[in-house]
């Protein structure tokens, strides 16, 4: 909004410019102190002599202390409050006679105006903590540059009280009550002391000049007050601008009637004064503006920067006839690139506020093609905060059409990113570029088809991630609380039975539907379809728990007659019949009967019934028990009684179907019928006990006649039989029942039988045709079955009359099972993650062997003689979760009583020969296991630090010594375990031993010839030089610490000359800059990385999902410019 220039001319036209004497204070002061807080020897000269003893030298900031007292004598100030309280103890108290005070201090400065201003300078001053006063008679003569000074040695020797970071209750409106005061004084002087000319420019020469010295409370308080002083100018100005608009009509009507006349002159020079009190307010803003602002918004206070730009937001927003120009809006711009998220968040929200206006959008199009790439940056800012605010920043510039479609691609890859609150950001971008674009009443034609047509656009983005059902589920899960098509049960239902013939669905759309329907359910009850990071239970209030049981109550009627079409029209695909099945889950069973539709509920489970023995998949199997049983437990009545006799007619017929599966095996048929149906029973007694006791002989027998079965068929012969043992136990131990000799005898039997069928495959294991086969599965089912049955079968579980149930394998079987354990354990993860996709990958694979020999060595299921170093050994050597398996077994070991110097030290001997067996043949794998040795000495040795160090030191010693004995027991072969094992937890014993340590190695070696074999007894000279080194730097960091008379406790302090991050460019920000540079704050940034290598999802092992998983690695917290810096101590 451009000013018209006739009143431009008559402004031009009044009177000179008044000279204000102390208008340059503030200049000069921030001259006189150069940024390190030092006084230049050019100012010192003109500053009153009792100052310059004080000036701050090396200025540092101590502990501020409280100091009361009353004002001296001569002091002015004390003036009569209705309380009895002067202006600061209003300030400092509720609040409530703030307005009262500011109308009795503008009356005090009607009848006595130095009086009243020294009241209020002493009120300034007191508000930046500090007891200083000045003497009416002495106001017009002090200099600001002087006062300034003896403020800042106020501060230096401590006298200055922080009332704006204080911790006590009293203070905690202080702020507030701080910019109500100065807002209430503005407006209460609107209409006389605000435009006379010394008043308020002598109280901003002050406030720009505090917020300009080293003390950060100064700067704190002076910038609160000096951006509220430009707030509440705003306020006065547009008051006066609706005035002046009112002149302005009615100075145009009247000239329409007559040119000239006293109403005429009269509305002239209202207009005239008006004009001229809003250009000295406007004076007043770029007076604060260029003198703190543009300074403080680099402070190296983050709040301080925080609160300028919070502000520069408000002001823009309020006044955009001055401050919405590329003048002020850079600065938004260029804090995008902060370093604190504070601040960087506060400049987001401050555009979001200013692009939400229509009509401002025109003038921010210069700005926007200079800072939008910044802008689409901070969507994947390290701060989530900070994140989710430039994604809503960013979808209201594609609301605006400022940004083209490619610029979005980037954006949309976090539609699968970790951070739930990242998602759903990007969900509503989504929702409102892609699903509800150009939608309006006349397309829709309707609610439902409105419903059709935002269905239609998110089928035609799930298309992009059809081949992948998980991530298809990370972005149904981000739309969906934008997206109210998604809950129109009764038309995603119609889109699948075909009702609308306009709209046809290909089968990819129809399974991309029938997910999106069963996901969209679950969300609707209240389940969650992507695993929180935390894996807590989510809690919901009352009223969520009404509204959850509404929408339960609306699918159900929704699906009571269509379920059961649904249910027939896609039965036979495998990928439609699981997520469909599950519906049931989240249904209110209730219903069938209390709108007689039973029939339809019998359907229901006669046609999951049919699935279950249609489907051979493990989704579907086990999407049909969930449902199935879940109708027996949670139906009423009749009904429940029929679902359970269901239940039962699919227990029979897994029993006969596998019956005639072995006949068919034992006549030299297929084994396929019998792998599926191994798989169905597998299933079902994961859930519930099946009795089929007559069965388990029929198993032994197969496995015992046939070695040469399909491994898979053998996996699913030995889980069932594993899992039948189980439940047999657990009625065993749980029953209320007596317990019989022959129920504890036939499990003994049926435990026993089971062991000589795994001990089989430990001495014939599974041959492995190339990398990757099914018999690597087979091995991983007999270690993690083996392992399961040893824990809960372990000793220590039983007492009488259940001792004889107790079982602990000797000592040739655990290493059978050991060895069998390592040879999964050395495939590599490219291996794994090609059976990635395979049904139940994640039961066999290295986490679950780690895990249940975890478990075993924890319990005292095994000796931990053997089992646990072999363990340990692998700490390093197979990715991250292997590491966190075995950290916290260590952790639970040093909980209780085990030789845990022992273990480590077996550990690492038995690292150490893995390393030896190799030899000098494969140079890259000994480099590696001796990398490996290195790194796991490190982990080992890192378990003691802290209070552990010197609880364990005995621990430590002995491992050393240890270490050092078998190092000998065969020199110089031996003597890499020197420096790849025992060097690690030398570093943790204090010099004295370790000079005993070097002492004892260097005798080993008095009588033996070490120049006969140089390249063997070089690992021996490297691990003494490495202790003669330590020792030398402990004992010359005690020579220091005898030499120093005052010992510092804690960590070092660092150096305080060190050159810190510049936050932006110096750069000239006088009033001629109108305009944004390309160039600006572009060369030189300082960028602060985070590695973050946590997986996309982190429960799938799978390397489709890892190679499109959003990785934040290498991921700048905030590109940071350089500026100056007010230098802070």
């Amino acid at each position: 909004m451009e000013e018209d220039p006739a009143l431009a001319t008559e402004t031009s036209n009044r009177r000179p410019k008044r000279t204000r004497v102390p208008t340059r204070a503030a200049e000069n002061l921030r001259e006189n102190w150069n940024e390190g807080g030092e006084l230049n020897e050019r100012a010192s000269d003109g500053i009153n002599p009792a100052y310059r003893e004080s000036s701050p030298d090396d200025f540092e900031e101590p502990r501020p202390r409280a100091k009361r007292g009353r004002p001296p004598a001569g002091a002015s100030g004390a003036t009569y409050q209705p309380t009895g309280q002067n202006l600061i103890e209003v300030i400092k108290g509720n609040g409530k006679f703030i307005n009262q005070s500011v109308k009795l201090w503008v009356e005090q400065y009607e009848k006595d105006p130095k009086s009243a201003m020294v009241e209020l300078l002493t009120m300034l001053f007191e508000a930046c903590g500090a007891k200083y006063y000045i003497k009416g008679e002495f106001l017009d003569e002090i200099d600001v540059d002087d006062v300034v000074v003896a403020l800042v040695d106020l501060a230096k020797r401590g006298e200055v009280e922080d009332y704006q970071n204080s911790k006590k209750k009293e203070f905690k409106n202080f702020r507030d009550n701080l910019q109500s005061f100065w807002d209430t004084l503005v407006r209460e002087c609107q209409h006389g002391p605000l435009f006379v000319p010394a008043l308020f420019d002598k109280f901003m020469d002050y406030i720009i000049a505090l917020s300009c010295t080293p003390p950060r409370v100064y700067r704190q308080v002076a910038t609160i007050m000096g951006l509220q002083l430009v707030t509440s100018f705003i306020t006065i100005a547009k008051i006066l601008g609706a005035q002046r608009e009112t002149t302005r009509r009615q100075l145009d009507a009247e000239k329409k009637k007559q040119m000239e006349g006293p109403r005429v002159e009269s509305l002239s020079s209202r207009f005239k004064e008006t004009h001229e009190k809003i250009t000295m307010l406007e004076e007043m803003m770029r007076k604060i503006f260029t003198g703190l602002f543009m300074h403080r918004y680099r402070d190296i206070d983050p709040n301080i920067r925080m609160s300028c730009i919070e502000s520069l937001g408000v002001w823009i927003l309020s006044y955009p006839s001055l401050f919405l120009q590329d003048l002020y809006l850079k600065y938004l711009g260029w804090t995008l690139n902060d370093k604190s998220a504070g601040v960087r968040k506060a400049s987001v929200l401050a555009l979001q506020n200013i692009y939400d206006v229509d009509e401002y959008v025109q003038t921010l199009s210069l700005f926007t093609e200079r800072f939008s790439n910044r802008m689409i940056d901070l969507a994947d800012d390290i701060d989530i905060s900070v994140a989710v605010c430039a994604i809503v920043l960013v979808k209201q510039l594609v609301r605006h059409q400022l940004l083209p479609d490619d610029d979005l691609g980037p954006l949309y890859d976090l539609l699968i990113d970790q951070p739930a609150e990242i998602r759903h950001a990007i969900g509503g971008l989504v929702y409102d570029h892609l699903i509800a674009q150009k939608f309006n009443t006349s397309q829709s034609g309707g609610g439902n088809s409105s419903s059709e047509i935002h269905l239609s656009r998110m089928l035609q983005i799930l298309r992009e991630f059809s081949s992948d059902q998980i991530l298809s589920i990370y972005v149904i899960d981000d739309v969906w609380e934008y997206m109210k098509a998604m809950k129109d049960w009764k038309c995603i239902i119609s889109m699948l039975l075909d009702e609308n013939p306009l709209i046809g669905l290909t089968d990819e759309d129809a399974t991309n539907l029938v997910r999106l329907l069963g996901a969209s359910v679950k969300k609707a009850v209240g389940e969650r379809i992507v695993p929180a990071s935390d894996n807590r239970k989510p809690h919901y209030n009352k009223a969520q728990k009404e509204i959850f049981e509404n929408n339960r109550r609306d699918i159900t009627i929704a699906m009571l007659k269509n379920y059961p079409l649904l249910l027939r029209k896609f039965m036979a695909d495998k990928a439609k019949v699981p997520p469909l099945v599950e519906i049931v889950l989240h249904m209110n069973l209730e219903l069938y009967s209390l709108k007689r539709q039973e029939q339809n509920f019998k359907n229901i489970l006669q046609l999951m019934k049919e699935a279950f023995f249609k489907h051979g998949e493990k989704d579907a199997i086990r999407s049909c028990v969930k449902a199935i049983n879940f109708c027996s437990t949670e139906s009423q009545g009749e009904l429940q009684d029929f679902a359970r006799s269901k239940l039962k007619e699919v227990e029979d017929e897994i029993v006969a179907k596998l019956r005639s599966a072995i006949k068919e095996v034992t006549d030299g048929g297929d084994e396929y019928s019998l792998l599926v149906n191994l798989k169905r029973l597998y299933e079902l007694q994961l859930s519930r006990a099946v009795p089929i006791e007559s069965l388990y002989e029929d198993f032994v027998k197969t496995l015992h006649s046939f070695r040469n079965m399909d491994d898979e068929v053998v996996s699913f012969l030995l889980l069932n039989m594993k899992i039948h043992l189980d439940w047999s136990l657990y009625f065993i131990t749980h029953g209320s029942e007596i317990v019989t000799e022959e129920s504890l005898s036939s499990l003994v039997f049926k435990r026993n039988t089971l062991f000589e069928q795994l001990e089989y495959f430990l001495d014939s294991p599974p041959q492995v045709e190339g990398a990757v086969n099914h018999g690597n599965q087979l091995t991983y089912r007999v270690c993690t079955i083996l392992a399961e049955q040893w824990f809960l079968y372990r000793n220590t579980n039983f007492s009488s009359p259940l001792e004889r149930l107790g079982y602990t394998p000797d000592t040739s079987i655990l290493q059978k099972f050991w060895k069998l354990c390592e040879q999964q354990l050395i495939i590599s993860d490219e291996t794994e993650d090609e059976d990635a996709n395979k049904e139940y990958i994640e039961e066999t694979n290295k986490d679950a062997i780690m895990i249940v020999c975890a478990k075993l060595i924890a319990t005292n299921a095994v000796s931990e003689e053997y089992l646990g170093p072999a363990v340990v050994s692998h700490y390093v050597m197979h990715g991250a979760s292997v590491v966190d398996i075995v950290k916290n077994l260590i952790n639970t070991l040093k909980k209780t009583d085990h030789d845990l110097p022992r273990i480590f030290l077996e550990a690492l001997k038995k690292a150490h020969h893995r390393l030896m067996s190799i030899g000098n043949d494969d140079e890259s794998l000994a480099s590696k296991n001796f990398s490996d040795c290195k790194e796991l000495a490190a982990r080992l040795s890192g378990t003691f630090i802290g209070a552990a160090r010197n609880k364990h030191i005995l621990d430590i010693l002995k491992i050393v010594k240890d270490g050092i004995e078998y190092a000998f027991l065969d020199a110089p072969k031996q003597l890499s375990f020197l420096d790849s094992c025992v060097l690690h937890f030398v570093s943790k014993l204090p010099t004295p031993d370790v000079l005993e340590i070097m002492k004892d190695v260097q005798k080993r070696t008095e009588n033996v010839n070490t120049d006969e074999d140089p390249s063997g007894w070089r690992p021996y000279y490297s691990f003494i030089d490495s202790l003669r080194e330590k020792y030398a730097k402990n004992d010359d960091l005690q020579d220091e610490k005898e030499g120093t008379s005052v010992r510092r406790r804690g960590r070092p302090r660092k150096q305080r000359n060190i050159q810190g991050k510049r936050l932006f460019d110096e750069h000239s920000s006088s009033e001629e800059e109108d305009s944004i540079s390309t160039s600006d704050h572009e060369n030189v940034r300082d960028e602060e990385e985070e590695e973050e290598n946590a997986p996309l999802i982190n429960s799938i092992r799978s390397s489709k999902l890892r190679a499109l998983k959003v990785s934040r690695e290498d991921k700048g917290q905030a590109k940071t410019g350089d500026a100056r810096r007010a230098e802070d101590y």
